[in-house]
């Protein structure tokens, strides 16, 4: 498994409306696998691979195109983040968030400021006296969001020269690998977009062709509401969408098991229902005789809450049959969201096996 581009993914800064780096990214990795790329107003990817012949067979892709299903992939390109509201007489910045943090994982983080004129680090904690000279009482106070500022270490007059109100902030974490395990913050969702990757490119290589027109939608701002894979979905119109995401993988301690979502190691999780959507039952059906038949391990899964892209392409113009192909995480929404080899691989062979079976 290509490893190194995952890394690259997700060490790339990119909030919500703030993608464009790693949308380069992708940009130049995927020229070689699809016919058509092009960026729409949103700012989300859309790469478009026509039909391909089994290797041996000879057509032509493009009329073939003109009467195959699209097959729409949606993966969002955005992490959790802020954007920088205010810069006090100080230099500290004050932020406003862009994506569902819990307070009690920004303690004394390492974050990077990311602005026109470069990328400066900083370090975020609450306001409020520290552990010598607070009282008790204060000790076990869990401050909002909102009282959380960030100090890059500048003076005043030079911070203000530097910081926009509007740059944007991400998490300075490093890619870990962790025995079986793999580690970073924007996990969520750049899991999703090293499957959209690598599942067209192992399609490619197994030679054996697809009948289906390809649609990989690398989206913006899903942590949002979705808002690019809407418009993304709107005009793409496709037969069927797949939602590729990361979801919860609670099978740690404190949490019962009946609410773990998935157990880590188990293979992907054929994403049932969520509070944005519910599965097609023919379309998961189908996933799951695919991944019976091609012996790759697989969990059925239903969140509780939380949404994801395959709602839209769900609920798009006349509409699709969706279903959600995800990865188990631990640790979700922090910098350090967990990942299994055996489940990154899982998603990624069950993809690349259903874009080759849809005719």
């Amino acid at each position: 498994m290509n490893i190194e581009l995952l890394k690259r993914l997700c060490e790339t800064p990119g909030i919500p409306g703030r993608e464009e780096r790693v949308r380069a990214l992708i940009e130049q990795e995927v020229q070689d696998l699809f016919d058509e790329i092009q960026t729409d107003a949103m700012g989300s990817l859309i790469c478009r691979r026509h039909p391909r012949p089994a290797a041996g067979k000879r057509t032509s892709s493009r009329s073939a195109s003109k009467k195959a299903k699209t097959v729409m992939l949606l993966c969002h390109m955005d992490e959790i983040g802020f954007y920088v509201s205010h810069v006090d007489d100080k230099g500290f910045l004050w932020l406003d968030p862009a994506g569902g943090f819990d307070a009690r994982n920004l303690f004394s983080r390492r974050v990077l400021v990311c602005t026109d004129s470069g990328d400066y680090p900083g370090v975020m904690n609450p306001g409020g006296r520290p552990v010598h000279i607070s009282s008790p009482e204060e000790r076990t106070k869990v401050p909002e969001v909102k009282e959380f500022f960030i100090d890059i270490g500048m003076s005043a007059d030079k911070v203000n020269k530097l910081v926009n109100v509007g740059d944007f902030v991400v998490m300075d974490e490093p890619f870990r690998e962790m025995g079986t395990k793999l580690v970073s913050k924007a996990m969520d969702n750049r899991v999703a977009c090293w499957l959209g990757i690598e599942s067209v490119r192992q399609l490619e290589k197994s030679k054996s062709g697809h009948t289906c027109e390809v649609v990989v939608a690398f989206t913006t701002q899903e942590e949002v509401g979705l808002r690019g894979a809407r418009t993304a979905s709107f005009a793409v119109k496709p037969d069927i969408g797949f939602g590729i995401d990361v979801t919860l993988s609670c099978d740690t301690p404190g949490v019962p098991t009946q609410e773990s979502v998935t157990q880590q190691g188990k293979g992907f999780a054929l994403h049932i229902k969520d509070s944005s959507f519910i599965s097609d039952k023919e379309l998961a059906d189908q996933v799951q005789r695919v991944a019976k038949r091609k012996k790759i391990p697989f969990q059925r899964s239903i969140l509780g809450r939380g949404g994801q892209d395959g709602a839209a392409a769900q609920q798009a113009a006349a509409g699709a049959k969706a279903v959600g192909i995800t990865v188990g995480t631990r640790y979700i929404h922090t910098v350090t969201e967990m990942i299994d080899r055996k489940d990154l691989k899982a998603a990624c062979d069950i993809l690349a096996a259903m874009l080759a079976e849809i005719k």
